[in-house]
């Protein structure tokens, strides 16, 4: 029933875009390809690699859980006027497929950047009857962010093969630059004790895959409910015992719940970027920086 709703509030909304000029679809005045990007970490990652050939606009409202959004007359126009669509897949927009079908445009580059990604699957059975099998966090693991950046340097180029060898070139800068952190922080995460943090959100999967670590968390993988009083009990139990000092929290989720395991325990709460939206400061690879430097020094 839900998905019929979807599916009906789209048509509509594509109607209303459809009163819009075909001319308001024509190339921007800058000359600068016009791309979609369902979220801010797809937004990020694409304006990394489309540089000053590309204008991003991004789908998804800000404060807005990306696997719950629903189109506005104004995404719908947007979707109609791209010449690429870059979003995450993996069940992180559910509903970009009938959107994309709804939108009619022909020229239009699709681009799944988890493409090429191994997925991890949920193993709560709620979570996959809501959600979907698999965890759509690729994008917070530098090596899957790898496999990304090729995806959408590929889509980028396909779009407009004039520009190829600068997308791939700028791809190629970012995959290197990922390796890097990969390596660094790979040599430091294996000199320490732990491998366990703990966080608001149950974002970190892919992350941890890369350096062997494990996340615990307050929230489920999509952030949508607190814990109940045994799984509180659990996690008050696991920071008492493993001495953790830091609670990660992250602007998708309420601080209500990690401050007040915090206070439990004695911890303090430390931001980190899920890059779900804007709610950090620099680019994707200082935001990268950033988390993998904040969870080493929980972890020390």
């Amino acid at each position: 029933m839900k998905k019929g709703f979807l599916i009906l509030g789209v048509l509509c909304l594509l109607l209303l875009a459809g009163c819009t000029s075909r001319k308001e679809t024509d190339q921007p005045a800058d000359g600068r390809m016009p791309v979609v990007a369902s979220f801010y970490a797809m937004k990020e990652l694409t304006e990394s690699i489309g540089g000053d050939k590309v204008r991003v606009t991004v789908l998804i409202p800000e404060g807005t859980e990306p696997h719950d959004f629903q189109p506005t007359t104004k995404s719908m126009k947007a979707l109609s006027r791209a010449r690429v669509f870059v979003r995450q897949g993996l069940g992180m927009e559910p509903w970009a497929e009938e959107m994309v079908r709804a939108a009619e445009n022909k020229k239009m580059v699709q681009v799944v950047a988890s493409r090429d990604v191994e997925p991890i699957r949920n193993e709560d059975a709620d979570e996959i009857r809501e959600h979907g099998q698999y965890d759509p966090h690729a994008w917070l693991s530098p090596s899957c962010a790898g496999k990304e950046a090729a995806a959408i340097a590929e889509g980028l180029a396909e779009a407009d093969p004039a520009n190829a060898a600068y997308y791939r070139k700028n791809a190629a800068a970012v995959t290197a630059r990922l390796h890097e952190l990969a390596d660094a922080y790979g040599k430091k995460f294996k000199t320490l004790p732990r491998r366990d943090f703990v966080t608001g959100h149950a974002a970190f999967a892919y992350l941890c895959r890369d350096f062997g670590l494990q996340q615990h968390s307050v929230e489920d993988v999509f952030a949508s409910g607190e814990p109940n009083a045994r799984q509180m009990a659990g996690l008050v139990e696991f920071c008492r015992e493993h001495r953790v000092k830091t609670i990660f929290t992250e602007a998708a989720v309420s601080p209500k719940t990690s401050e007040a395991l915090a206070r439990e325990v004695g911890a303090k709460v430390v931001p980190i970027h899920t890059l779900e939206g804007g709610e950090g400061e620099g680019d994707y690879l200082q935001q990268m920086e950033e988390n993998l430097q904040r969870i080493y020094e929980s972890l020390k």
